[in-house]
């Protein structure tokens, strides 16, 4: 009896198209489905060297919320490349640009690699609830529903 281990190959694995609706949704828990599956790691044929994850459309991304007092007291900081740092609590991130803020949260949950750059590609967040991604036929899907 040889069993063999399945090991993907790039552009082997089909690659199918989720939509996901944010509205209500907590941001840490969402963005932990959405990195699984950017990944590939909900299916069998997970393979870690191989990008074999899906397209992941998020709409209503402005209706996140967090925990707690989240809103008031996470900062976010950046360089801008002259001295010091810039910061902004979440509050006024959701109302200057609230993708930033689930796509920073899916991003520091992906590998630190090459791979995880291409991975990220494929994540499309919208504030709102249109997306120009009709043509694709995106399926909608439930995440982060405890």
């Amino acid at each position: 009896m040889n069993t063999k281990t399945f090991v993907a190959q790039p552009g082997q694995i089909d690659q199918k198209w989720w939509l996901v609706d944010a509205s209500d949704k907590v941001v840490g828990r969402l963005a932990s489905e959405i990195a699984m599956v950017l990944m590939g790691k909900h299916r069998p044929t997970y393979t870690p060297h191989v990008d074999t994850g899906d397209f992941v459309v998020v709409v209503n991304v402005e209706k996140v919320r967090f925990t707690g007092k989240k809103w008031q007291q996470k900062k976010y900081n950046w360089y801008t490349g002259y001295m010091g740092l810039r910061s902004e609590t979440a509050e006024k991130r959701r109302d200057r640009r609230p993708e930033l803020i689930l796509q920073e949260a899916v991003r520091r949950m992906m590998p630190k690699n090459r791979l995880a750059v291409k991975m990220m590609d494929k994540l499309k967040v919208y504030a709102g609830g249109e997306h120009p991604h009709q043509a694709q036929q995106p399926v909608p899907r439930e995440m982060a529903a405890r």
